[in-house]
């Protein structure tokens, strides 16, 4: 993706589920959980980049020593941040003390059996330390102490901090984070009351009723009465001070979250090829959790899968396949081929079937995986013309003349290379544009000038500026005859609101498009009255609501927005004529047949928080107002 856009977040669970000693005497080191924890955080950085964190629970402590840890730091090398100041924790033991695992387990912090970490991307602005998951809701019960982090994002936060309120509660923060902290540290504490009212009079030793309420905590029923208030798109994990933990999935599937167990180890995370790495697996032996569903790791071991919500319309987040996930997943690295194969058809009437002058490439870094995609559909589709060619003047060609047709090939180049990352903060107006316009460099000689149309493929368009202020601009230096930019994803033309930032309609180049040609072919009737209809519903209930931005979109045709997007990503003074490709909808789920979530290109969100986002984001974008965050929207 040429633009750079804030995602996602990755969570990583670990439960060992032998003692310290097993993995010192196997392994060599107790350390064991953490050294996994940190390649699970690391295999996911592209998750999260503006921090991280991790929580550590130790499983029977002694009395008076602490049980619960938790690191937490800011920035891109957050990740080596909070492990190095685990070890210089640790490093106030002597190597021989801590080489004694009973003596650790007794006093080392982060001596523990239950892992947690976490990568963050906020797309509020909201960086601070505060900010940081995981979270800690504190207590001397054990019980009672929860660490949560997790990859979501809540489009009904003012419903959820009503619903603190009647319950007599006064929350500090009203982020979402915060709220849901509070709403499980709430169903927590009334689980526990529970168990303690139901089994204090069988006990008269205030340890053996402890122990017994935390045998009886039951998870899943906290959970449910937790999560029907939730909204979003979410995975959220938590360890419970006493040794329990827990990992849930929306029941819409928007988010992901994968999961391995055996003898020795539970793990969870955001993305499955990361677990293979870590615990060296195949990828049958890794599974997904549904959605709707929570994996339950009890203290004693044991866990079990419990359908915590029923299943609603099931809509997986597509980006995640296009872009956010790791290419080296068996399923995502194909349908990413998939994707740049789907798009021959349109990219063979662009180039008018001329492939003897026309070069093909890719932006780096991440569409790489649909180039090749595309470079296969494309050599099939060669071949095939060329079959045709000699099976229909079979009896008229000579041998060097059938030679020459097969030695055709596609003409593909390494023509755009990403360059080191400029300090354009440095520079000021048409210095800090010139400096911004070298992020990519080119390949000299790649292609003939002044004859060959150069074909690049991008993984998504979505504000279109680094096309326009970089790449396009650079690319024209080669002498092009035309730039043909593919899109392996549709036109994005909607906000999201389940964890990525794009929350504002001028994020969009297709909305400017659209709304450009509005204003030019005197349409301008129709924002208003898409306005008039947006304002009217705004105090509606969610369910209530219609996405009205539609109607912008219906005036024109794809194609008819992507010629006015090509239009509008013309820097001044391009020589080469600029056209772009887009897939389609319906080839996107061809390509990812189980991973449906369109919303951000059809405009069909899968939750009714949906349509109040795209309804406030359009409100506030009329108004000049977008630099309000949409209304409830907090995300971490």
């Amino acid at each position: 993706m040429a633009d750079s856009i804030k995602h996602e977040c990755g969570i990583a669970l670990i439960r060992l589920l032998k003692p310290l000693s097993y993995y010192q005497k196997k392994y060599g080191s107790w350390q064991y959980g953490l050294h996994k924890l940190y390649l699970l955080m690391e295999k996911q950085h592209n998750r999260g980049q503006e921090g991280a964190g991790l929580a550590t629970v130790k499983l029977d402590p002694s009395p008076g020593s602490e049980f619960i840890f938790r690191e937490r730091a800011l920035g891109s090398g957050a990740i080596s941040e909070i492990f190095a100041n685990v070890q210089n924790k640790l490093n106030h033991f002597s190597p021989e003390k801590l080489q004694d695992v009973d003596f650790a387990k007794k006093n080392a912090p982060y001596a523990g059996e239950l892992f947690l970490g976490h990568l963050r991307y906020s797309t509020t602005g909201r960086t601070s330390m505060s900010y940081i998951h995981p979270f800690l809701r504190r207590n001397n019960w054990a019980s009672r102490n929860l660490a949560i982090a997790g990859n979501f994002n809540m489009t009904n936060v003012e419903e959820m901090f009503q619903h603190l309120l009647s319950e007599g509660q006064h929350p500090r923060d009203y982020a979402d984070t915060f709220v849901i902290l509070e709403l499980l540290g709430h169903y927590l504490d009334r689980e526990v009351q529970y168990q303690y009212d139901k089994f204090k009079d069988a006990y008269n030793n205030g340890h053996a009723l402890t122990r017994k309420i935390e045998e009886e905590l039951d998870i899943p029923f906290l959970l449910k009465r937790a999560a029907k208030l939730w909204d979003g798109g979410y995975v959220l994990s938590g360890l419970i001070g006493s040794g329990d933990a827990f990992t849930m999935r929306d029941p819409w599937g928007i988010r992901t979250a994968f999961y391995y167990q055996d003898d020795e180890v539970a793990v969870v995370a955001s993305e499955r090829p990361v677990i293979q790495t870590a615990f060296n697996l195949k990828k049958d032996d890794i599974k997904e959790l549904q959605p709707g569903e929570a994996l339950v790791l009890k203290k004693n071991g044991t866990s079990y899968l419990s359908q915590i919500i029923e299943p609603k319309k099931v809509t997986p987040c597509s980006f995640e396949r296009i872009y956010f996930s790791r290419g080296s997943d068996y399923d995502i690295y194909r349908e990413r081929k998939k994707l740049g194969e789907l798009l021959i058809p349109n990219i063979v009437e662009m180039i008018n079937h001329d492939f003897d002058n026309t070069v093909f490439s890719f932006i780096p870094n991440t569409a790489e995986v649909a180039y090749l995609g595309m470079l296969e559909g494309l050599e099939n589709h060669f071949n095939h013309e060329k079959a045709l060619l000699i099976s229909e003047k079979r009896r008229s060609l000579s041998k060097e003349e059938i030679e020459s047709i097969l030695s055709k090939r596609v003409r593909s180049e390494k023509v755009a290379v990403k360059d080191i990352k400029l300090r354009t903060f440095i520079a000021q107006g048409n210095t800090r544009d010139d400096l911004a316009a070298h992020v990519y460099d080119i390949t000299y000689g790649s292609l003939r000038r002044g004859k060959d149309t150069l074909v690049i493929i991008d993984d998504s368009i979505v504000r279109g500026t680094t096309l326009k202020q970089s790449i396009i601009k650079i690319l024209d230096r080669l002498d092009p005859l035309r730039i043909v930019v593919v899109s392996s994803s549709p036109q994005i033309r909607y906000p999201d609101c389940y964890g990525i930032d794009m929350s504002k309609m001028s994020d969009f180049i297709a909305f400017k498009a659209a709304m450009e040609l509005l204003k030019t072919e005197d349409k301008q009737h129709i924002i208003d009255e898409v306005y008039r209809k947006s304002v009217e519903q705004k105090n509606k209930r969610p369910d209530e609501m219609v996405n009205y931005v539609k109607e912008i979109y219906d005036q024109f045709s794809d194609q008819q927005v992507a010629d006015k997007i090509a239009e509008m990503l013309t820097p001044k003074g391009t020589k080469a004529k600029v056209k772009i490709v887009f897939q389609t909808i319906e080839d996107l789920h061809k390509a990812c047949p189980n991973h449906k979530g369109d919303w951000y290109f059809s405009g069909n969100y899968p939750t009714p928080g949906g349509n109040r986002v795209v309804n406030n984001a359009f409100i506030n974008y009329i108004e000049g107002s977008e630099n309000k965050t949409y209304q409830f929207k907090l995300t971490f």
